[in-house]
């Protein structure tokens, strides 16, 4: 039997390297070959997922959240950058974990995309998952040129905090980026203002009480007004875009520089070759933290199980709640959650984590062939092949 491995992380616990790894040591311990493709869907651990895949690391010193040097890396191979918001000023690399909604800038992630210029890409990929700004871009923005100014002519420093204040923007010396295709990877849909905007829905998430998402909400306004008057017609119907809401409205700044927003599941799996190593494959293992309802929407993982068919593919999570009745729909033959193994919290115990993973998929190794249930029932040997084939009876 050959068994493709292809997981995503468990956020906060494993990278999608380790998880992928502590599943083949398990499934090796059977005498089960397999591949290892860790995968990411354009949120945090995106750039370790291409540098697993073949991209080179380069290790890069961006300004964190609030302006403490943070040591990351951007990921490049064949044209192509890779830079994410997670490894240079994402909550990560908030000081002590201290939320700073107001002070939290996206400044390093701009930074970072400018050491990704200097390998003279053709396409850059923004992975813009855990952000810890709401600052509508800006810090991105001007670490690419862009200056903003108050009504008195007074540079602001690009912030949450400032957003009230901008009245106009000079793009005059902003970073040349024709001829390089810019995507924005990842599901969120969000525009950037209102009640289903960044600041009201994930504002809180980065600390900010409700005077605080009003007071947000009201600067990002404030900075589609202020680019539309400073040459920029187009910032209305940007900020009112799908997505433009994404990492504190780093969405936005990004489509104003001609990004465009793809499926971060889809594009991840392309560019990782997914395909490539799906022929020969018996089996898929994939997983991540938390496996719910929000699994089956264009998420990661049923993306993967639908481009997988009709190899059986088996889920493993942190915690699972999605009901046994929709694990088909779903596209999974079987879910094993750590929770089952064990009552300790996992999702902060790598070790235990590295453990449980070990043990499943040890488990899925011996029990595969015999009792496994596939969507239609048991998956048993076809005869003269080394592919499996559905039976009609269905077992627990």
């Amino acid at each position: 039997m050959r068994v493709l491995v292809a997981p995503d992380k468990f956020k906060g616990s494993l990278s999608a390297a380790e998880v992928a790894e502590h599943l083949a040591t398990g499934l090796s311990a059977a005498g089960i070959d397999s591949r290892r493709l860790p995968l990411a869907d354009g949120g945090d651990g995106s750039v370790d997922a291409a540098v697993a895949g073949g991209f080179t690391p380069h290790p890069v010193t961006v300004a964190g959240a609030t302006g403490t040097p943070h040591y990351g890396r951007i990921g490049v191979h064949d044209g192509t950058a890779v830079v994410e918001v997670a490894d240079t000023c994402g909550l990560a690399t908030l000081p002590s974990g201290r939320r700073a909604p107001l002070d939290a800038s996206s400044l390093g992630m701009g930074q970072a995309i400018g050491h990704a210029l200097r390998h003279h890409p053709v396409r850059l990929v923004l992975a813009l998952g855990g952000s810890a700004s709401t600052d509508g871009g800006m810090g991105m923005l001007a670490a690419l040129g862009f200056v903003f100014y108050d009504s008195n002519g007074r540079q602001l420093r690009a912030c949450g905090r400032t957003l009230r204040q901008v009245h106009t923007v000079d793009a005059s010396r902003a970073v040349n980026l024709t001829g390089i295709e810019i995507v924005v990877a990842g599901d969120v849909t969000n525009p950037l203002t209102g009640p289903t905007g960044a600041a009201a829905v994930y504002g809180p998430q980065k600390g900010a009480d409700p005077a605080t998402v009003r007071y947000l909400d009201d600067g990002l306004e404030n900075l589609v007004d202020a680019f539309t008057r400073s040459g920029c017609p187009q910032a209305r119907a940007v900020a009112d875009s799908a997505g433009a809401g994404s990492a504190g409205g780093i969405g936005f700044a990004a489509m104003l520089l001609g990004a465009r927003m793809v499926s971060g599941a889809e594009f991840f799996l392309e560019l990782l070759d997914f395909d490539g190593y799906l022929p020969g494959a018996d089996l898929v293992i994939t997983g991540e933290g938390s496996i719910d309802e929000q699994t089956e929407h264009g998420k990661l993982l049923t993306v993967l199980a639908r481009r997988a068919h009709p190899v059986p593919v088996i889920a493993v999570a942190g915690r699972n709640s999605l009901p046994r009745s929709r694990w088909q729909q779903a596209g999974f033959s079987r879910i094993c959650a750590l929770g089952d193994y064990t009552d300790r919290d996992t999702s902060t115990d790598p070790a235990l984590t590295g453990r449980l993973l070990t043990r499943i998929a040890r488990e899925i190794a011996h029990t595969y062939d015999t009792r496994l249930p596939s969507a239609a029932g048991p998956l048993v040997p076809a005869a003269g092949n080394a592919r499996y084939r559905h039976t009609a009876e269905s077992t627990r």
